[in-house]
């Protein structure tokens, strides 16, 4: 078992190894598996030999664990704590139990107990989605914060069809307005909550304009459902044209030292129009935590183990990518932090409004990211670190094929 964090059905997959880890894939984003039947697993894996975790150094940054109400940050005009919590849950293979997608997995009771603890250690933004279980997470979100509903900021996303008689993926995306409004009353019982401070179109539907999208979110915000909204992995044009008919508060979007793609275009939209943005998977699906090795076999599990399908994650890229983990360990013990909470400092370093979201399934990890909000980096030092990250050249795609097609997708034109 690894470190996990966030970032993107049920049950156990056929024999075939290849066929249960595309079954996997297509559960993360509550897609049909015949969408994503490009892709393939790295090399076979058989055991998991990640290091136990190494802390490096025992200064204030690893023992706060408290977010202090004066870093609050803005996505849009929505005010939310520096660092949020990603609660991405499917059904566990034990019935009552929740597990993440990185190889962890914990009874319904500990996930509550968690997100509680959250929000008495100062974490007001909570982020979810329909598609994770599908429904699940929703739901355990929602009684989690029963009787503090109005002290934070829920977010989670659309986009996708499913069948709520059986929970089941009925395949393809759907944001068609109708669709959007029908989702959204499912979403709201399955939280226990009146409104959805943040709403994401989970991945642009290549059907739908993306102007319908935005008059569908506004007819949602003028009946007071809907607060705020966003879209998640879009393609540039698309956050214009969205911001054009009604404000984004934020856009959702992987980003990480291991994964920078967002700086060339999506970061610069942002900081032009206003818009927030929040990171998923900002520990690299665990790599900067500092608990995976070069040894490392990640074993399929399901749609538990997700790392199993990603080419970044295959033997050869895994042990190139070390190098970047070396970079961010030394960082950490020059800064008295431990490698997991350098990685989420950096993003906070980037910009004043980005807001990391990274998910797990232990107190005690909980408590370690939010010590990274104690870690401040000179102008010197972060352009040292920018440049020795930037040297590192990474190997593997982020994501396998098929899930990589789903993002950065352009809204047709409205006719």
């Amino acid at each position: 078992m690894t470190r996990n964090d966030k970032h993107d059905p049920h049950g156990h997959g056929p024999a075939d190894p290849q066929r249960r880890q595309l079954l996997a894939t297509a559960a993360i984003l509550g897609v049909a598996p015949w969408l994503l039947s490009a892709c393939t697993a790295p090399s076979a894996s058989t055991a998991n030999t990640a290091a136990p975790a190494q802390p490096a150094g025992t200064g204030s940054a690893t023992t706060t664990g408290i977010l202090p109400t004066s870093q609050r940050r803005k996505l849009g005009a929505l005010e939310v704590s520096s660092i949020g919590l990603g609660c991405q849950w499917v059904p566990a293979a034990v019935e009552g139990s929740v597990s993440d997608r990185y190889g962890s997995t914990i009874d319904r009771k500990t996930a509550i107990n968690l997100i509680r603890t959250a929000v008495d250690s100062g974490v007001t933004l909570f982020d979810t989605a329909e598609a994770y279980g599908p429904y699940l997470s929703e739901e355990v979100v929602g009684e989690a914060l029963q009787g503090v509903r109005d002290q934070v900021v829920i977010e989670t996303k659309y986009g996708f069809s499913f069948d709520p008689k059986v929970a089941a993926a009925r395949g393809g995306r759907d944001s068609r307005p109708e669709h959007i409004k029908q989702v959204v009353e499912g979403m709201l019982k399955r939280l226990r909550t009146d409104r959805i401070d943040l709403l994401y179109q989970h991945r642009v539907d290549p059907q739908v304009p993306i102007e319908d999208v935005a008059g569908a979110i506004k007819d949602l915000i003028a009946e007071g459902k809907v607060l705020n909204y966003g879209l998640s992995e879009p393609g540039i044009q698309t956050i214009r044209r969205a911001h054009a008919e009604h404000p984004l508060a934020a856009i959702q979007n992987e980003y990480s030292m291991l994964w920078r793609g967002p700086e060339a275009e999506v970061l610069p939209v942002c900081e032009e129009l206003g818009i927030g943005f929040v990171p998923w998977s900002p520990m690299g699906m665990g790599f900067l935590s500092g608990t995976i090795t070069a040894e490392t076999r990640f074993v399929p599990d399901g749609d538990r183990e997700f790392r199993v399908a990603v080419p970044r994650f295959a033997p050869d890229n895994l042990r190139a990518n070390m190098a970047l983990v070396e970079v961010v360990k030394t960082w950490a013990q020059r800064k008295n932090a431990t490698p997991a909470q350098l990685a989420l400092a950096w993003l906070l370093a980037q910009k004043p409004w980005i807001v990391p979201i990274p998910g797990t399934t232990k107190i005690a990890h909980l408590k370690e990211n939010l010590g990274a909000a104690a870690i401040t980096f000179s102008g010197e030092e972060l352009r040292e670190l920018n440049a020795t990250v930037a040297a590192v050249p990474i190997q593997g795609d982020r994501l396998p094929p098929g899930v990589m097609q789903l993002s950065g997708v352009e809204a047709p034109p409205k006719r």
